[in-house]
């Protein structure tokens, strides 16, 4: 049985701890991207979702989702790798889809290194099916893959 896990609207001091952890965990071995001044933006932007989980007062795991038309983007997701396997990312997850659903999102697009095999099968679990691959697509090193998961019955 999965513990509760208590998931929060991340505000402007959860920044600094974002950025650090994507630059451990997402971009590592690439630019840094995602500083704590982008992640700030992307917790005050109107169109965006930033959400946490600390654990005793530490970052546990995060996610960015952005509402694009009618599509959800989840733009960064990560979760410690000491807490890993413990329901804590599924239930980041969860509570960023309900909040596409709520937004009107037909599908959530999400995008993860082709050799991050951990991030692509958490993904396939939780119904993510993976459409398309692009070569060296970050910092023209590292292959890209594109996954999706229809919230909503597709368009014909």
């Amino acid at each position: 049985m999965t513990p509760a896990v208590a998931v929060h609207l991340a505000v402007a001091a959860d920044a600094s701890d974002i950025a650090a952890m994507s630059r451990e965990l997402i971009e590592h071995g690439l630019p840094w991207t995602w500083r704590p001044q982008r992640v700030a933006r992307a917790i005050a932007a109107v169109d965006t979702n930033v959400v946490v989980v600390r654990e005793e007062g530490v970052l546990s795991a995060f996610g960015i989702m952005e509402y694009l038309d009618d599509d959800a983007y989840l733009v960064l997701f990560a979760v410690r790798r000491s807490r890993q396997r413990l329901g804590i990312g599924s239930a980041v997850l969860r509570w960023l889809e309900a909040a596409a659903v709520a937004a009107g999102a037909c599908r959530i697009r999400v995008d993860a290194r082709r050799d991050n095999v951990a991030a692509r099968s958490f993904y396939n679990e939780h119904g993510y099916h993976e459409v398309r691959i692009t070569a060296r697509r970050y910092s023209g090193q590292v292959d890209q893959i594109r996954l999706e998961k229809w919230l909503r019955a597709r368009p014909r």
